[in-house]
């Protein structure tokens, strides 16, 4: 063992003897891991910390407004709007799919996911 994991490891034993661990919110329940195992390792800690940050990965971010462009085009009845809204969606799209071709992800893994996700939120379709 090391020096720096001899020495975290003393702090750890000395806060759990202060008791430093015995309020700590959801004591005894099971951690919830993300599932990064699609995400490169070289981004996984850049998504962590933005995610903890309260932001989102640029990728994600275009997700979200594809996904508004979206709805708004089912709920427009302007054709002209509803035009303007499709140009939008399209060039996010390209520069979403653009962007996942640069980082090596698989449109197939983005689809296991959706359908992964949708599963959890009781979606079927």
């Amino acid at each position: 063992m090391d020096l720096i994991h001899q020495l975290c490891e003393e702090e750890i034993k000395k806060a759990k003897r202060e008791g430093a661990f015995d309020n700590l919110e959801n004591k005894g329940k099971p951690l919830k891991l993300d599932d990064l195992s699609q995400v490169p390792k070289d981004l996984r800690t850049g998504y962590i910390l933005l995610k903890n940050s309260g932001h989102l990965p640029e990728e994600l971010e275009l997700k979200k407004d594809m996904v508004n462009l979206e709805k708004l085009i089912e709920s427009c009845h302007d054709e002209e709007e509803k035009e303007t809204y499709r140009k939008r969606l399209n060039e996010k799209t390209l520069r979403f799919n653009f962007m996942l071709e640069k980082r090596g992800i698989k449109k197939s893994v983005l689809k296991a996911y959706k359908k992964k996700i949708r599963s959890n939120l009781g979606i079927i379709k």
